[in-house]
Parts: C-alpha cells; structure tokens; sequence
C-alpha cells in the first residue's frame, strides 16, 4: 500500500485552495444578489455569471489542493479530457442550483432541490477528477467516508444558495464567503481521507496523461483572466447606495436593462 501525503508543500496549497473558494464564493453571491434585483436578460446574465464564479471556485480549490496529493515512490499523472470534464460538471450543476433559485417562486422546494443538484455535482467533480489520476496501481474508497464527503457537499452547497438569496450588504458578503470557503475545503479534504491507494509491484510509471505541475501555468493565467474579468464586470454593475441588499439598492445593468424585483415586493 503506497504512503499518501495529502501536502507536500505544507500549509502553502490548502491555504491558497483555500483562498481560491472564498473568492469563487464572493463573486458568485454578489452576483446572484444583483440578479434577484434584477429580471430579464440581465437576471439570466448575473445567474450565469454566480454559476461560472462558484463552479470554477470550486474546481480551482480541489485542483490547487491536489497539487499537493503524492504517494510515495510513484508519479501521478492526469487524465486532461477527465480533468476538463470534472470542470465542466462543477460549471453545470452550480448552475442547475442557482439558476433554480433564481427563478423558483418557492424558495424552500428549490433551496432544497437546488442544494442537493449542486452538492452531487461538487461531489460528482471531485470523484471525476480523482478518477483522472493515473498512477501504477489501483485507488480504492472507503464507503463511508465518501458518502459523509457527498453529504458535507450537499450542505455546502445548500447553505452556499441559502446564502445567495438571504445574505445582504457587503459586510455579510464579506462574512459569508469564507464560511463557505471553510465548507467546500472540508468536503475535499473528507474525501481525500478516503482514499487508500495499492501500489503495483514494479511501480510501472503510467502511460500518457500530464503531471499536476503542468497544469500550473494554464491555471494561472485562467484565473488571472477570470477575476480581471469579473473586476470589469462589478466595474459596470449599478452605481449603489450602500451596495447589494444595503439601502437604497438599485437594479444591475450588466449587460441588458431590468427592472429591480424590489420594488414589485
């Protein structure tokens, strides 16, 4: 049985995973606060946008913590098609979850469905990319650590929605989005627990895929480009009065004009 280390660079890359879903966390419920202000093409906009913010979040936190994952004596490679895969899932089902808060007139039947939609995606990512490793032996699970991972999951992602349509103000926001960054790091780690991998005998190094390291560079620069991106996005959002869910908030008008649901309730 190979010894796994679940970080060999010490504390630097669950502190930066860490970092990474508390900004997906903050750009996606600032997002999905203007777009309930908000109807139209501009809700759809803001909804996508919270979508895209959250999932690659996510994705981001359990590449960047897996860059630290080694078993000893073997090298792991990746799967790229698996890898991409695993990030357009969690893209998906964060979707399917905010989009069906988003438009749902019955909050707590979608909190619900919702949360469970986007907990099984986060989980369904996490799994998918675990099975893009590719190193000379096999991965096995423990049953029941998998399924308390799959339930933090859908915690997680239910109080990431419950936050989304109740959270106000930016103090709030402020406040919320490293509790979920805790939340989505503690569904990682639980499932990293239970793994257990058996090694080869002549620990063949595995045929094709890439190493984690190669991924740094892409990653990077996509990030990069991302919160620049969502900088210009929030650049563009309304002029505010004590900013989203503060007094005097007014509608988004990222990419299309809407009237404020506000002022119809």
């Amino acid at each position: 049985m190979g010894h796994i280390n679940h970080a060999v660079y010490g504390w630097v890359t669950p502190a930066i995973s860490y970092l990474v879903a508390c900004l997906g966390a903050l750009l996606a419920l600032r997002s999905t606060r203007w777009a309930l202000l908000t109807e139209g093409r501009t809700r759809r906009n803001w909804l996508a946008f919270a979508s895209v913010s959250l999932g690659v979040g996510i994705w981001s936190m359990h590449f960047i913590a897996m860059l630290g994952f080694a078993v000893s004596g073997v090298e792991i490679r990746y799967n790229v098609p698996l890898t991409v895969a695993s990030l357009i899932i969690a893209v998906l089902m964060v979707g399917l979850g905010i989009f069906t808060v988003g438009y749902s007139n019955h909050p707590r039947g979608a909190l619900l469905a919702g949360g469970v939609a986007t907990g099984l995606g986060v989980a369904a990512m996490h799994y998918l990319g675990m099975a893009a490793m590719q190193m000379p032996g096999t991965v096995s699970y423990d049953h029941v650590t998998v399924g308390l991972s799959i339930a933090i999951a859908i915690f997680a992602a239910t109080a990431a929605l419950w936050a989304a349509l109740n959270v106000q103000g930016t103090a709030a926001v402020m406040g919320a989005a490293p509790v979920m960054g805790i939340a989505v790091c503690a569904m990682h780690y639980t499932g990293m627990t239970a793994i257990s991998v058996h090694l080869n005998g002549d620990h063949t190094a595995p045929g094709g895929g890439v190493v984690a390291l190669q991924f740094v560079f892409p990653l990077a620069v996509g990030l990069g480009t991302y919160v620049f991106s969502s900088a210009l996005a929030f650049a563009v959002a309304p002029s505010k009065q004590g900013g989203p869910g503060g007094p005097g908030e007014q509608q988004s008008v990222f990419l299309g004009p809407a009237a404020p649901l506000a002022a119809r309730r």
